[in-house]
Formats: C-alpha cells, sequence, structure tokens
C-alpha cells in the first residue's frame, strides 16, 4: 500500500500523462487516418506520374535499371505490370512485401486510368498507367515501410521525450506540493503535543499558503487558551486557597483548648462559617458561568415590567447602601416591559447594585436610570466611588479579574460577577458598556432589546 503522498502524486500525474498521450495518438490517428492516406496517395501519384513522364520522354535503354535509380530516389517500391500480367518488382526485399493487386485494377491501369487503393484495402497504393519501348505498363506505386516506420519511430521519440521531460517536472512539482505539507505535517504534531509556539512562513498565496495562516492562527489562539486555562487554574487556586488556608488554620485553633478562651470559640467559628460561604459563592459563581456558557443553558423569556424587577433589588439591598449612608436614587420609566429570562436579569441587577454600593464610599450615591422604547431597554447604573482606569476598564468582564485593589475592601469578591453580568447580557442579545473617572466614579450601561 502506498502511503506516501509524494509517490501518490507522482504516480497519478505519471498515469494521466500515459493515458493522454496514447489516447492523444490513437484518437489522433483515428482523426487524421483519411488525411495521412491522401496526402501519402498524392505524393505516391507525383512520383509515379513523373516516372512515366521521364520514362516517355528519356527512352532509357535499361527500363529496369532507370527503375532501380527511381526507387532509391523516392524511397518507394514499385510494381510494373505488362498487358500479358508479367509483373516486375522494384525496390522490394522479398516478394511477400509486395501488395496483392487485383486484376481489375490492373486493368484499370492498363486502358489508361489512374487507381488509388480504397480504404478496404489493407495497404496504401496507386497505379498510374506507363507507356515503355511501345508497350503499355500499369505502375503500382507502394507506400514505403521506411517512411511509416521512421515516422512512428519519431511520433514515439517525441511521446518518450514528452513523458521524460513530464516526469521530471512532476517529481519537482510534486516536491513544491508536499514539501510545505510536511512542515504543516511537523506543525501540527508539535500543537498536539502542546507546544504552541509554531509560526509557519510559507509566503505563498494559493490554498496552501492559506491553510499556513490558518495554521499560525489556530497556534496563536490555542497558546491563547492554553494561557486563559493556566490563568484559570490559577485563580481558581487561589481563590479556594485563602478561604481554605483560614477554615484550616481556625479549626486548629479551636482544636487546642489551651489557645483560645470560651468566649472566641464562637467568634472563631463565625469566621470558618463566613469563609465557608465564600467558598459556596464561588462555587455557585462558577457553576452558574459554566451553564451559561454551555449551549444547554435553560432561557425561560417571560414578558414583564424591568422598572418593578430594579426597583425589588433595589429594596432587597437596603440593608447595603443604608447602612452606608448611601443616597439611592432612581430614575425609571414607569411599568416598561421586557421579554427576558426573569431569573437571569435579576442577577444582572443585584450583582451591579451590589458592586455599585461595595466599591461607594459613606455619604456617597447611586443613582440608577433606565429609559427605553418599544425596541430597546438602556438601563445605566451610576456610583460615586474611586473610578476605574481605562486599562482596568478593557478586563473587567474577565474571569477573576479585579480592578483596583483599593476598590475591593471587603475582600468578598472573587472576580466572577461582571463576567456573568456579561454573559447574560449576550445571551440576550443586549450590550455592556463601562465609563469610569478616576475619584469620580464609574457608570455601567446596559442596552437590552425590549422583545
Amino acid at each position: 500500500m502506498i502511503k506516501s503522498l509524494y509517490i501518490r502524486i507522482v504516480l497519478v500525474f505519471l498515469t494521466i500523462i500515459i493515458v493522454g498521450l496514447v489516447s492523444s495518438l490513437l484518437i489522433g490517428l483515428v482523426l487524421f487516418q483519411k488525411d495521412l492516406n491522401q496526402t501519402g496517395q498524392n505524393d505516391m501519384v507525383a512520383a509515379g506520374k513523373e516516372i512515366a513522364r521521364l520514362i516517355a520522354r528519356d527512352k532509357p535503354v535499361d527500363r529496369k535499371l532507370f527503375m532501380e535509380s527511381m526507387t532509391r530516389l523516392t524511397s518507394y517500391p514499385f510494381q510494373l505490370v505488362d498487358e500479358t500480367g508479367v509483373m516486375e518488382l522494384y525496390g522490394f526485399d522479398n516478394r511477400e512485401a509486395a501488395v496483392t493487386i487485383r486484376p481489375e485494377s490492373i486493368r484499370m491501369v492498363l486502358e489508361g486510368k489512374h487507381y488509388r487503393s480504397s480504404k478496404n484495402e489493407d495497404d496504401t497504393f496507386i497505379g498510374v498507367p506507363l507507356d515503355s519501348g511501345g508497350k503499355r505498363y500499369a505502375l503500382f506505386v507502394q507506400s514505403s515501410s521506411k517512411n511509416e516506420s521512421t515516422i512512428f519511430r519519431l511520433l514515439f521519440t517525441i511521446l518518450l521525450l514528452v513523458l521524460v521531460l513530464g516526469c521530471l517536472g512532476i517529481l519537482i512539482s510534486a516536491r513544491y506540493i508536499v514539501k510545505p505539507l510536511k512542515t504543516m505535517t511537523t506543525a501540527t504534531k508539535r500543537l498536539a503535543k502542546g507546544n504552541f509556539d509554531v509560526e509557519l512562513t510559507l509566503k505563498r498565496k494559493d490554498e496552501l499558503g492559506i491553510l499556513a495562516q490558518s495554521i499560525n492562527e489556530m497556534a496563536i489562539e490555542l497558546k491563547q487558551l492554553e494561557q486563559m486555562r493556566q490563568d484559570f487554574v490559577s485563580n481558581v487556586s487561589h481563590e479556594i486557597q485563602s478561604p481554605l488556608t483560614a477554615i484550616s488554620g481556625f479549626a486548629k485553633v479551636l482544636m487546642n483548648d489551651k489557645l483560645i478562651l470560651g468566649h472566641d470559640r464562637v467568634k472563631y467559628l463565625g469566621y470558618i462559617v463566613s469563609e465557608s460561604k465564600r467558598l459556596s459563592r464561588l462555587s455557585d459563581n462558577l457553576l452558574q458561568l459554566a451553564s451559561l456558557e454551555s449551549e444547554h443553558h435553560p432561557f425561560k423569556a417571560a414578558r414583564f415590567n424591568l422598572d418593578e424587577q430594579i426597583r425589588q433589588v433595589v429594596v432587597a439591598c437596603e440593608p447595603l447602601w443604608s447602612s452606608k449612608r448611601i443616597d439611592m436614587d432612581l430614575a425609571l420609566s414607569a411599568a416598561l416591559p421586557i421579554s427576558a429570562d426573569y431569573d437571569q436579569l435579576h442577577q444582572v441587577w443585584v450583582n451591579l447594585i451590589g458592586n455599585s454600593i461595595k466599591f461607594t464610599p459613606e455619604g456617597g450615591k447611586v443613582r440608577i436610570e433606565m429609559a427605553g422604547n418599544n425596541h430597546l431597554v438602556t438601563v445605566t447604573v451610576h456610583d460615586s466611588g474611586c473610578g476605574i482606569s481605562e486599562e482596568q476598564q478593557a478586563r473587567i468582564f474577565e474571569r477573576f479579574y479585579k480592578a483596583d485593589r483599593s476598590r475591593n475592601r471587603s475582600n468578598e469578591g472573587n472576580g466572577l460577577g461582571l463576567a456573568i453580568v456579561k454573559k447574560i447580557v449576550d445571551l440576550h442579545g443586549g450590550t455592556i458598556e463601562v465609563s469610569s473617572i478616576i475619584g469620580q466614579g464609574t457608570a455601567v450601561t446596559i442596552n437590552l432589546p425590549a422583545e
């Protein structure tokens, strides 16, 4: 079994060339056989007439010697038949090489007519009348096997040269095709082993060049995905390790009665419960984000008033913003209906409003605005917090990314809240934008289709 693509290409091209040349030769012979016979007969007729003219004019003494000279000169073999049927052969190596001429053909020529062999006859020959020494002869000129063999040798030599040169061209061109494929195969093997530092430098504009460029782009994307995977594992490990370390430390302290007083036991147990809840929130957020990114996450569309949902979330968060004496300002369009997944959008407002309250200092202000029409609804959440730099704004929707650590005073966030918000908004066909000025606050704007 031939496994090498290089050998396969060469064999396929060779087969095509051989079949094509042989087929072309056979088709050409079939198509031009009549023309070739016609041309050959015309030449033989011209030679026969010229011989008859020379004999009639010069009246050679030795006709046989003259005919042998004409045979060598024209390369055609001759048959000379007199009125009694006596046949003389000139230019034949043996009598078997002479064609068999029917008597009616001989009689036609002796009567002064010209004769051409038909396609039904096996050989090509012509007949012309010839007068010599007061007698009438029938001169038959037969096609020369030497000429035919020369023509065929020429044709086969040309075919052989075309085949050899074609083979050389195929060997070179096949190598030109297969070599970049081998390079790309090596590159894909490196990618399969996890080595994403692959760059193919094929400066070609054809399909192979496009494929090489696709492999380069794939290597870059795989490298980015691998970096994201490593960052994800690192971030998850970090987020889990911190509460686990705290829980383990407090548990060890509680196990030793000599290191802790009775009234401190409840406080340490509270720390353990708090860190356990933090782990639970991280687990819930990871599961929710994974579910949102899957193709099978349930989407339950319902029609409801968005302003009422936002008011409910604000009321639920009242203990948080009241304890910080935050001025909560609502500017919501009344009874603005929307068709969306109620639970998912509820999670969006909980995360956004929760972040605004968390990062707004005491005595600050949070303003929620909503406006829209029958096609688009826009919700903007402003806060008067410390703001986010432009560099950080481009990354705040990444998993586990936390903006300026100074904003994360409570250390309870895990960097998944805005990633969940972004995914939910995308699932609803909406957009989310962030604008912020350091020291003046942040505004998050969400645009959602009404239906």
